[in-house]
Protein backbone atom coordinates (compact mmCIF):
# COMPACT_ATOMS: atom_id res chain seq x y z
CA UNK A 1 0.00 0.00 0.00
CA UNK A 2 1.30 3.46 -0.90
CA UNK A 3 0.82 6.80 0.83
CA UNK A 4 -1.61 7.69 -1.98
CA UNK A 5 -3.68 4.61 -1.14
CA UNK A 6 -3.79 5.71 2.48
CA UNK A 7 -5.02 9.15 1.49
CA UNK A 8 -7.71 7.69 -0.76
CA UNK A 9 -9.25 5.57 2.00
CA UNK A 10 -12.50 6.91 3.53
CA UNK A 11 -11.86 9.11 6.54
CA UNK A 12 -12.70 7.78 9.98
CA UNK A 13 -15.72 9.62 11.44
CA UNK A 14 -14.90 8.83 15.07
CA UNK A 15 -13.94 11.74 17.38
CA UNK A 16 -10.49 13.04 16.50
CA UNK A 17 -8.78 11.84 19.67
CA UNK A 18 -10.08 8.27 19.11
CA UNK A 19 -8.78 7.87 15.57
CA UNK A 20 -5.52 6.13 14.67
CA UNK A 21 -2.59 8.53 14.34
CA UNK A 22 -2.14 7.37 10.73
CA UNK A 23 -5.64 8.60 9.83
CA UNK A 24 -5.14 11.89 11.66
CA UNK A 25 -1.83 12.31 9.79
CA UNK A 26 -3.45 12.02 6.37
CA UNK A 27 -6.29 14.35 7.37
CA UNK A 28 -4.05 17.31 8.25
CA UNK A 29 -0.81 16.80 6.26
CA UNK A 30 -0.32 17.16 2.49
CA UNK A 31 -0.53 14.05 0.30
CA UNK A 32 3.13 14.40 -0.65
CA UNK A 33 4.32 13.98 2.96
CA UNK A 34 4.94 10.27 2.51
CA UNK A 35 5.67 7.65 5.15
CA UNK A 36 7.36 4.27 4.97
CA UNK A 37 5.48 0.99 5.45
CA UNK A 38 1.91 -0.17 4.92
CA UNK A 39 1.37 0.52 8.62
CA UNK A 40 3.61 3.55 9.34
CA UNK A 41 5.99 3.34 12.27
CA UNK A 42 5.41 5.56 15.31
CA UNK A 43 8.60 5.76 17.40
CA UNK A 44 7.95 6.51 21.08
CA UNK A 45 11.34 5.92 22.71
CA UNK A 46 14.90 4.97 21.82
CA UNK A 47 18.27 4.11 23.28
CA UNK A 48 21.57 3.31 21.62
CA UNK A 49 20.65 2.25 18.10
CA UNK A 50 17.26 0.75 19.06
CA UNK A 51 13.93 2.50 18.47
CA UNK A 52 10.78 1.30 20.24
CA UNK A 53 7.44 1.81 18.50
CA UNK A 54 3.96 2.52 19.89
CA UNK A 55 3.29 -1.24 20.11
CA UNK A 56 6.35 -1.85 22.26
CA UNK A 57 8.36 -3.49 19.47
CA UNK A 58 12.08 -2.78 19.21
CA UNK A 59 13.78 -1.95 15.90
CA UNK A 60 17.47 -1.67 15.11
CA UNK A 61 17.77 1.71 13.39
CA UNK A 62 19.99 1.50 10.32
CA UNK A 63 18.71 4.68 8.68
CA UNK A 64 19.31 7.11 11.58
CA UNK A 65 16.50 9.53 10.78
CA UNK A 66 17.91 9.86 7.23
CA UNK A 67 21.57 9.97 8.37
CA UNK A 68 20.79 12.55 11.05
CA UNK A 69 21.08 10.76 14.39
CA UNK A 70 24.86 10.51 14.14
CA UNK A 71 25.37 9.29 17.69
CA UNK A 72 22.19 7.26 18.07
CA UNK A 73 19.91 7.76 21.05
CA UNK A 74 20.26 8.44 24.76
CA UNK A 75 23.91 9.53 24.68
CA UNK A 76 24.73 10.78 28.18
CA UNK A 77 27.31 13.47 27.39
CA UNK A 78 25.12 14.83 24.58
CA UNK A 79 22.16 15.06 26.96
CA UNK A 80 24.27 16.76 29.63
CA UNK A 81 25.37 19.43 27.17
CA UNK A 82 21.76 20.19 26.25
CA UNK A 83 20.73 20.24 29.91
CA UNK A 84 23.44 22.81 30.68
CA UNK A 85 22.11 25.08 27.95
CA UNK A 86 18.50 24.55 28.99
CA UNK A 87 19.45 25.42 32.57
CA UNK A 88 20.41 28.91 31.40
CA UNK A 89 16.80 29.44 30.31
CA UNK A 90 17.97 30.55 26.85
CA UNK A 91 16.87 28.30 24.01
CA UNK A 92 16.49 30.99 21.38
CA UNK A 93 17.70 34.52 20.69
CA UNK A 94 18.17 34.85 16.85
CA UNK A 95 21.20 36.14 14.97
CA UNK A 96 20.41 39.71 15.99
CA UNK A 97 22.29 38.94 19.21
CA UNK A 98 25.70 37.49 20.01
CA UNK A 99 25.54 33.74 20.63
CA UNK A 100 28.60 32.20 22.25
CA UNK A 101 27.94 28.62 21.05
CA UNK A 102 27.31 29.86 17.51
CA UNK A 103 30.62 31.73 17.35
CA UNK A 104 32.55 28.79 18.82
CA UNK A 105 30.95 26.39 16.35
CA UNK A 106 31.64 28.73 13.42
CA UNK A 107 35.29 29.06 14.45
CA UNK A 108 35.61 25.30 14.61
CA UNK A 109 33.94 24.64 11.25
CA UNK A 110 35.89 27.37 9.49
CA UNK A 111 39.13 25.79 10.69
CA UNK A 112 38.03 22.26 9.75
CA UNK A 113 36.88 23.32 6.30
CA UNK A 114 40.29 24.06 4.83
CA UNK A 115 38.75 27.02 2.96
CA UNK A 116 40.85 30.17 3.00
CA UNK A 117 39.31 33.15 4.83
CA UNK A 118 36.24 31.03 5.62
CA UNK A 119 33.05 32.39 7.14
CA UNK A 120 30.00 30.43 8.28
CA UNK A 121 26.28 31.16 8.07
CA UNK A 122 23.86 28.95 10.01
CA UNK A 123 20.37 27.96 8.88
CA UNK A 124 17.92 25.19 9.80
CA UNK A 125 18.26 22.53 7.11
CA UNK A 126 20.16 21.26 4.10
CA UNK A 127 17.60 22.84 1.80
CA UNK A 128 18.23 26.27 3.32
CA UNK A 129 21.98 25.71 3.23
CA UNK A 130 21.93 24.96 -0.50
CA UNK A 131 19.57 27.88 -1.12
CA UNK A 132 22.05 30.19 0.59
CA UNK A 133 25.01 28.76 -1.32
CA UNK A 134 23.25 29.20 -4.66
CA UNK A 135 22.16 32.73 -3.73
CA UNK A 136 25.75 33.66 -2.89
CA UNK A 137 27.11 32.06 -6.08
CA UNK A 138 24.70 34.01 -8.28
CA UNK A 139 25.49 37.27 -6.47
CA UNK A 140 29.22 36.60 -6.68
CA UNK A 141 29.26 35.80 -10.41
CA UNK A 142 26.31 37.77 -11.81
CA UNK A 143 24.98 34.59 -13.46
CA UNK A 144 22.02 32.29 -12.76
CA UNK A 145 23.46 29.35 -14.71
CA UNK A 146 24.14 26.29 -12.51
CA UNK A 147 25.80 22.97 -13.35
CA UNK A 148 24.40 20.01 -11.39
CA UNK A 149 24.70 16.25 -11.65
CA UNK A 150 22.20 13.65 -12.76
CA UNK A 151 20.55 11.71 -9.91
CA UNK A 152 21.43 14.47 -7.44
CA UNK A 153 19.20 15.77 -4.66
CA UNK A 154 19.76 19.15 -2.99
CA UNK A 155 16.50 19.93 -1.14
CA UNK A 156 12.78 20.64 -1.45
CA UNK A 157 12.59 24.40 -2.17
CA UNK A 158 12.07 25.97 -5.60
CA UNK A 159 15.78 26.71 -5.99
CA UNK A 160 17.11 23.41 -4.62
CA UNK A 161 14.64 21.22 -6.53
CA UNK A 162 15.58 23.11 -9.71
CA UNK A 163 19.16 21.82 -9.45
CA UNK A 164 18.20 18.32 -8.29
CA UNK A 165 18.75 15.67 -10.94
CA UNK A 166 16.15 13.16 -9.74
CA UNK A 167 13.02 13.77 -11.83
CA UNK A 168 10.62 12.49 -9.16
CA UNK A 169 11.91 15.09 -6.71
CA UNK A 170 11.63 18.08 -9.07
CA UNK A 171 7.88 18.81 -8.88
CA UNK A 172 7.69 22.31 -10.34
CA UNK A 173 8.22 23.07 -14.04
CA UNK A 174 9.45 26.53 -13.04
CA UNK A 175 13.01 27.39 -12.13
CA UNK A 176 14.93 30.50 -11.11
CA UNK A 177 18.03 29.03 -12.78
CA UNK A 178 19.34 27.99 -16.12
CA UNK A 179 20.51 24.45 -15.27
CA UNK A 180 22.92 22.23 -17.16
CA UNK A 181 22.96 18.63 -15.95
CA UNK A 182 26.20 16.70 -16.22
CA UNK A 183 26.40 12.92 -16.03
CA UNK A 184 27.21 11.41 -12.63
CA UNK A 185 29.03 8.61 -14.45
CA UNK A 186 26.03 6.33 -14.17
CA UNK A 187 23.17 8.20 -15.85
CA UNK A 188 23.18 10.39 -18.94
CA UNK A 189 21.96 14.01 -18.88
CA UNK A 190 18.88 12.86 -20.80
CA UNK A 191 18.07 10.39 -18.01
CA UNK A 192 18.88 7.02 -19.57
CA UNK A 193 21.19 4.42 -18.09
CA UNK A 194 23.97 4.92 -20.63
CA UNK A 195 26.25 7.86 -19.75
CA UNK A 196 28.25 9.57 -22.50
CA UNK A 197 31.56 7.95 -23.41
CA UNK A 198 33.29 11.13 -22.20
CA UNK A 199 30.96 12.92 -19.74
CA UNK A 200 33.35 15.86 -19.23
CA UNK A 201 33.58 16.49 -22.97
CA UNK A 202 29.79 16.23 -23.11
CA UNK A 203 29.52 18.91 -20.40
CA UNK A 204 31.90 21.21 -22.27
CA UNK A 205 29.81 20.76 -25.42
CA UNK A 206 26.64 21.62 -23.48
CA UNK A 207 28.25 24.77 -22.08
CA UNK A 208 29.40 26.04 -25.47
CA UNK A 209 27.54 29.22 -26.38
CA UNK A 210 25.74 29.46 -23.04
CA UNK A 211 26.10 32.10 -20.34
CA UNK A 212 29.02 31.40 -18.00
CA UNK A 213 27.99 29.16 -15.09
CA UNK A 214 27.74 30.62 -11.61
CA UNK A 215 28.28 27.33 -9.81
CA UNK A 216 28.92 23.63 -10.01
CA UNK A 217 27.09 21.83 -7.18
CA UNK A 218 27.97 18.21 -6.36
CA UNK A 219 27.34 15.62 -3.66
CA UNK A 220 30.56 13.67 -3.02
CA UNK A 221 28.33 10.63 -2.48
CA UNK A 222 24.83 11.02 -3.86
CA UNK A 223 22.33 10.55 -1.06
CA UNK A 224 18.78 10.11 -2.30
CA UNK A 225 20.30 9.06 -5.62
CA UNK A 226 21.19 5.73 -4.03
CA UNK A 227 24.57 6.29 -2.33
CA UNK A 228 26.30 6.32 -5.71
CA UNK A 229 29.86 7.72 -5.58
CA UNK A 230 30.66 9.62 -8.79
CA UNK A 231 34.10 8.75 -10.20
CA UNK A 232 36.84 10.88 -8.67
CA UNK A 233 38.54 11.58 -12.01
CA UNK A 234 35.23 12.77 -13.44
CA UNK A 235 34.49 15.16 -10.55
CA UNK A 236 38.01 16.55 -10.79
CA UNK A 237 37.52 17.24 -14.51
CA UNK A 238 34.19 18.91 -13.78
CA UNK A 239 35.88 21.04 -11.11
CA UNK A 240 38.52 22.17 -13.61
CA UNK A 241 35.82 23.07 -16.12
CA UNK A 242 34.02 25.09 -13.45
CA UNK A 243 37.25 26.84 -12.49
CA UNK A 244 37.97 27.67 -16.13
CA UNK A 245 34.59 29.45 -16.20
CA UNK A 246 35.25 31.13 -12.80
CA UNK A 247 32.26 29.26 -11.38
CA UNK A 248 31.93 28.53 -7.67
CA UNK A 249 32.41 24.89 -6.61
CA UNK A 250 29.74 23.96 -4.04
CA UNK A 251 30.13 20.63 -2.25
CA UNK A 252 26.83 19.50 -0.76
CA UNK A 253 27.98 17.69 2.40
CA UNK A 254 24.53 17.42 3.98
CA UNK A 255 24.83 13.61 4.15
CA UNK A 256 28.58 13.03 3.82
CA UNK A 257 30.21 15.20 6.50
CA UNK A 258 31.47 14.45 10.03
CA UNK A 259 33.29 11.23 9.14
CA UNK A 260 30.30 9.25 7.89
CA UNK A 261 32.18 8.16 4.78
CA UNK A 262 34.85 6.59 7.00
CA UNK A 263 37.91 7.47 4.98
CA UNK A 264 37.30 11.20 5.17
CA UNK A 265 35.92 13.83 7.55
CA UNK A 266 34.45 15.70 4.58
CA UNK A 267 33.09 13.75 1.62
CA UNK A 268 34.89 15.97 -0.87
CA UNK A 269 38.19 14.73 0.52
CA UNK A 270 37.42 11.35 -1.05
CA UNK A 271 37.84 13.07 -4.43
CA UNK A 272 40.61 15.51 -3.48
CA UNK A 273 38.37 18.45 -4.38
CA UNK A 274 38.91 21.99 -3.12
CA UNK A 275 35.46 23.52 -2.72
CA UNK A 276 34.78 27.23 -2.52
CA UNK A 277 31.60 26.50 -0.58
CA UNK A 278 30.55 23.62 1.69
CA UNK A 279 26.95 23.08 2.74
CA UNK A 280 26.00 20.90 5.71
CA UNK A 281 23.07 19.87 7.93
CA UNK A 282 21.60 16.53 9.09
CA UNK A 283 24.12 14.76 11.32
CA UNK A 284 25.86 17.80 12.78
CA UNK A 285 23.52 18.18 15.78
CA UNK A 286 22.39 14.56 16.28
CA UNK A 287 18.78 15.30 15.45
CA UNK A 288 18.32 18.96 16.33
CA UNK A 289 17.61 21.15 13.28
CA UNK A 290 20.79 22.88 12.13
CA UNK A 291 22.41 23.49 8.78
CA UNK A 292 24.80 25.96 7.31
CA UNK A 293 27.23 27.21 4.71
CA UNK A 294 31.01 27.51 4.97
CA UNK A 295 32.51 29.64 2.21
CA UNK A 296 35.21 32.08 1.27
CA UNK A 297 34.34 35.46 2.71
CA UNK A 298 34.29 37.17 -0.70
CA UNK A 299 31.61 34.73 -1.88
CA UNK A 300 29.25 34.97 1.09
CA UNK A 301 29.84 38.70 1.48
CA UNK A 302 28.74 39.21 -2.12
CA UNK A 303 25.11 38.91 -0.96
CA UNK A 304 24.08 42.55 -0.97
CA UNK A 305 22.31 44.20 1.91
CA UNK A 306 21.50 42.64 5.27
CA UNK A 307 20.12 39.29 6.31
CA UNK A 308 19.33 37.32 9.44
CA UNK A 309 18.25 33.83 10.39
CA UNK A 310 15.60 33.70 13.08
CA UNK A 311 16.29 30.13 14.16
CA UNK A 312 19.55 29.30 12.35
CA UNK A 313 22.44 28.95 14.78
CA UNK A 314 20.26 29.12 17.87
CA UNK A 315 21.99 28.39 21.19
CA UNK A 316 20.48 24.94 21.75
CA UNK A 317 21.21 23.61 18.26
CA UNK A 318 24.77 24.97 18.29
CA UNK A 319 25.38 23.45 21.71
CA UNK A 320 24.09 20.14 20.33
CA UNK A 321 26.44 20.43 17.36
CA UNK A 322 29.48 21.12 19.52
CA UNK A 323 28.62 18.12 21.71
CA UNK A 324 28.10 15.92 18.65
CA UNK A 325 31.43 16.87 17.08
CA UNK A 326 33.20 16.35 20.42
CA UNK A 327 31.67 12.89 20.78
CA UNK A 328 32.60 11.88 17.23
CA UNK A 329 36.21 12.95 17.74
CA UNK A 330 36.60 11.75 21.34
CA UNK A 331 35.35 8.26 20.43
CA UNK A 332 37.03 8.09 17.01
CA UNK A 333 33.69 7.39 15.32
CA UNK A 334 35.13 8.17 11.91
CA UNK A 335 37.32 5.08 12.31
CA UNK A 336 34.30 3.09 13.49
CA UNK A 337 32.41 4.23 10.39
CA UNK A 338 35.23 2.91 8.22
CA UNK A 339 35.71 -0.47 9.92
CA UNK A 340 32.01 -1.16 10.56
CA UNK A 341 31.19 -0.01 7.04
CA UNK A 342 33.79 -2.30 5.49
CA UNK A 343 32.40 -5.25 7.44
CA UNK A 344 28.81 -4.52 6.43
CA UNK A 345 29.73 -3.87 2.80
CA UNK A 346 31.53 -7.21 2.63
CA UNK A 347 28.36 -8.89 3.90
CA UNK A 348 26.20 -7.05 1.36
CA UNK A 349 28.51 -8.14 -1.45
CA UNK A 350 28.28 -11.76 -0.28
CA UNK A 351 24.49 -11.50 -0.25
CA UNK A 352 24.50 -10.02 -3.76
CA UNK A 353 26.71 -12.86 -4.98
CA UNK A 354 24.21 -15.39 -3.59
CA UNK A 355 21.03 -13.64 -4.73
CA UNK A 356 20.71 -12.46 -8.35
CA UNK A 357 17.93 -10.01 -7.44
CA UNK A 358 20.47 -8.03 -5.36
CA UNK A 359 22.84 -5.94 -7.46
CA UNK A 360 25.69 -3.45 -7.13
CA UNK A 361 26.38 -3.50 -3.39
CA UNK A 362 28.33 -0.29 -2.82
CA UNK A 363 29.09 2.57 -0.48
CA UNK A 364 31.51 4.61 1.57
CA UNK A 365 31.85 4.14 5.32
CA UNK A 366 28.34 3.97 6.77
CA UNK A 367 26.60 5.06 3.55
CA UNK A 368 25.83 1.68 1.99
CA UNK A 369 23.38 0.53 -0.65
CA UNK A 370 22.27 -2.39 -2.77
CA UNK A 371 19.85 -2.36 -5.69
CA UNK A 372 16.85 -4.68 -6.04
CA UNK A 373 16.35 -5.85 -9.62
CA UNK A 374 14.43 -8.39 -11.65
CA UNK A 375 17.03 -11.16 -11.91
CA UNK A 376 15.87 -12.16 -15.39
CA UNK A 377 15.94 -8.74 -17.04
CA UNK A 378 18.20 -6.82 -14.67
CA UNK A 379 15.59 -4.04 -14.59
CA UNK A 380 15.00 -2.04 -11.39
CA UNK A 381 12.25 -3.54 -9.23
CA UNK A 382 10.93 -0.85 -6.88
CA UNK A 383 7.98 -2.99 -5.71
CA UNK A 384 10.39 -5.72 -4.57
CA UNK A 385 12.56 -3.09 -2.88
CA UNK A 386 9.59 -1.82 -0.87
CA UNK A 387 8.77 -5.42 0.05
CA UNK A 388 12.33 -5.89 1.34
CA UNK A 389 11.97 -2.79 3.50
CA UNK A 390 8.68 -4.11 4.91
CA UNK A 391 10.21 -7.50 5.70
CA UNK A 392 13.22 -5.92 7.39
CA UNK A 393 10.91 -3.81 9.54
CA UNK A 394 8.88 -6.91 10.49
CA UNK A 395 12.14 -8.58 11.55
CA UNK A 396 13.22 -5.53 13.58
CA UNK A 397 15.47 -3.56 11.19
CA UNK A 398 14.85 -0.07 9.82
CA UNK A 399 16.49 0.80 6.49
CA UNK A 400 15.79 3.37 3.77
CA UNK A 401 14.85 3.54 0.10
CA UNK A 402 16.24 5.66 -2.72
CA UNK A 403 17.71 5.69 -6.20
CA UNK A 404 16.42 7.06 -9.48
CA UNK A 405 13.91 4.21 -9.72
CA UNK A 406 13.18 3.77 -6.02
CA UNK A 407 14.76 0.30 -6.04
CA UNK A 408 17.79 0.99 -3.84
CA UNK A 409 18.03 -0.15 -0.22
CA UNK A 410 19.91 2.55 1.73
CA UNK A 411 21.69 1.48 4.89
CA UNK A 412 23.16 4.16 7.18
CA UNK A 413 23.23 3.40 10.91
CA UNK A 414 24.49 5.84 13.54
CA UNK A 415 28.28 6.18 13.69
CA UNK A 416 28.20 4.43 17.08
CA UNK A 417 26.96 1.13 15.60
CA UNK A 418 28.54 -1.98 17.13
CA UNK A 419 29.88 -5.21 15.63
CA UNK A 420 27.03 -7.21 17.19
CA UNK A 421 24.48 -4.85 15.63
CA UNK A 422 26.15 -5.23 12.23
CA UNK A 423 25.85 -9.01 12.59
CA UNK A 424 22.17 -8.76 13.58
CA UNK A 425 21.38 -6.43 10.67
CA UNK A 426 23.19 -8.77 8.28
CA UNK A 427 21.11 -11.72 9.54
CA UNK A 428 17.88 -9.79 8.91
CA UNK A 429 18.99 -8.58 5.48
CA UNK A 430 19.90 -12.15 4.53
CA UNK A 431 16.51 -13.43 5.72
CA UNK A 432 14.75 -10.76 3.66
CA UNK A 433 16.83 -11.65 0.60
CA UNK A 434 15.91 -15.33 0.95
CA UNK A 435 12.25 -14.52 1.55
CA UNK A 436 11.98 -12.39 -1.59
CA UNK A 437 14.23 -14.46 -3.86
CA UNK A 438 12.28 -15.11 -7.08
CA UNK A 439 11.39 -18.73 -7.78
CA UNK A 440 13.70 -20.43 -10.29
CA UNK A 441 12.47 -20.30 -13.87
CA UNK A 442 10.93 -23.58 -15.04
CA UNK A 443 11.82 -25.20 -18.32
Amino acid sequence: MTSQDLHDRPLDDRPLQDRPLQDRHRRVLPRWVTTYYEQPLQPVSATGRVVTDAHGRDHLDFFAGILTNSLGYGVADFRRALDRQLDTGIVHTSTLYLIDAQVRLAERLAEQSGIDDAVVFFVNSGTEANDTALLAATCHTGSNHVIALTDSYHGRSLTSTAVSGLPGWRPSPYSPFQVTFASNGRTSPSGDEHPPADPAADLEAQLAGQAPPAALIVEPVQGLGGFHTPPTALLQRYARIAADHEAVLICDEVQTAWGRTGRAWWGHQLHRLKPDVITFAKGIANGLPLGGVIARRDILDSVAGKSISTFGGNPLACTAALATLDHILDHDLQHNAETAGQSLLAQLRRLAADHPHLADARGQGLMLAVDIVDPRSGRPDPDAARAHVETCRAQGLLIGLGGRHGNTLRIAPPLTVTRDEIEEATRILAAAARHHAPAPATA
